[in-house]
């Protein structure tokens, strides 16, 4: 299956799914580019962004489980891009 690279939006409004969420973004972790994570503590929740380059089953996964977690909320925005194109590539 190709890869795909997408963002997973994140938000977690209730602090005892942190550990569980952690650990499950640490078993995708080979897949993670990068994560960006921000405390709201005037609302009391968490907003994370996780950008993945990763095979559309293994986002569409990770998504599903992530809000299944209590209090999680995660949905997934896949880019347009079909392949890896190596800048040295003519065309």
């Amino acid at each position: 299956m190709e890869n795909r690279v997408a963002l997973l939006g994140l938000v977690v409004e209730q602090p005892d799914s942190v550990e569980p969420l952690n650990a499950l973004l640490h078993q995708y972790k080979d897949y993670i580019i990068g994560r960006m994570g921000l405390p709201y503590r005037e609302r009391k929740i968490s907003i994370i962004s996780i950008v993945l380059d990763a095979p559309g089953d293994v986002i569409s996964t990770l998504s599903g489980k992530a809000g299944m977690l209590p209090g999680v909320t995660a949905k997934a925005v896949y880019s347009k891009l079909t392949e890896h194109r190596d800048e040295n590539t003519a065309g």
